[in-house]
């Protein structure tokens, strides 16, 4: 077993937890299973109808390293043309009037995520996200994702990397007087498919979240999901992680060149 880190960054990410085709197109507050099998599935060019199964074994851990804000677009499509200018149905026609939604997403949120699987698998997937046969997207088509966004394409243990050395993208909190000792860690939350360990360094999870979001099938009629228990905890990191924002990109781009120089 190994692993890869992808970081998932930009201007906005969606990660649809509930809705379809609906007025309200919500997001989750952090990625889910469903969107990155997704994103790995269309990156390897699996169609809508083939088989997920080559992706049961993945095991995903994610660090919210900002949560990101909240923001909803009133969204509108088809509104003052003819009925054969609006938005199409399902059966083939047309609506005949403006298609209304709005649309959640998260403004400037970032997550880095490990994923643990077979050698074998890690080498694929880090093949495909390297050069995708369909891009990948922060859970719709027009959340394009930053630089960089592999971090490592292969690792031996990226939950400890998660905790131990993945530069963190926020600023530590302001110093304290001088007189007072500085922490050394800062308090960082996790998802995690397993319960972590609970040691006085590692606190037991905060609470259990059960969330629909393991894909059974992509199809586009037949689309179906089963359910899943995430653990959300806080895990102390090294305060050395974080830094000012003028430095990040160069913290990032001098750890992902670790690979290289390895």
């Amino acid at each position: 077993m190994s692993g890869l880190l992808l970081r998932l960054a930009g201007p906005l990410q969606s990660w649809g937890e509930r809705s379809a085709f609906t007025p309200v197109r919500d997001t989750a507050p952090f990625p889910t299973r469903s969107a990155l099998i997704g994103m790995f599935a269309a990156a390897e060019g699996i169609a809508r109808g083939q088989s997920l199964d080559r992706y049961r074994d993945l095991r995903l851990t994610v660090r919210v390293d900002r949560p990101g804000v909240r923001l909803v677009d009133y969204h509108t499509v088809g509104g003052g043309f003819p009925k054969d200018r609006t938005a199409a149905t399902s059966g083939g026609s047309n609506k005949g009037a403006a298609v209304i939604t709005r649309r959640h997403y998260l403004s400037d949120a970032v997550f880095v995520v490990a994923v643990t699987a077979p050698d074998e698998s890690i080498e694929r997937l880090a093949d495909a996200l390297s050069r995708p046969h369909w891009a990948p997207y922060l859970g719709r088509r027009s959340c394009v994702p930053d630089e960089p966004f592999l971090l490592r394409r292969h690792v031996d243990d990226p939950e400890e990397e998660l905790r131990t050395r993945v530069p963190l993208s926020r600023t530590p909190p302001p110093a304290t007087p001088s007189d007072e000792p500085q922490p050394d860690t800062l308090t960082v939350p996790f998802l995690l498919e397993q319960p972590p360990p609970s040691t006085p360094t590692h606190p037991a999870p905060v609470d259990t979240i059960d969330i629909n979001d393991v894909p059974v099938s992509f199809a586009q009629h037949h689309r179906s999901h089963t359910g899943r228990r995430l653990h959300r905890t806080h895990i102390p990191l090294p305060r050395s992680l974080a830094g000012p924002p003028h430095t990040l990109m160069q913290r990032l781009i001098d750890y992902a060149h670790l690979e290289d120089s390895a």
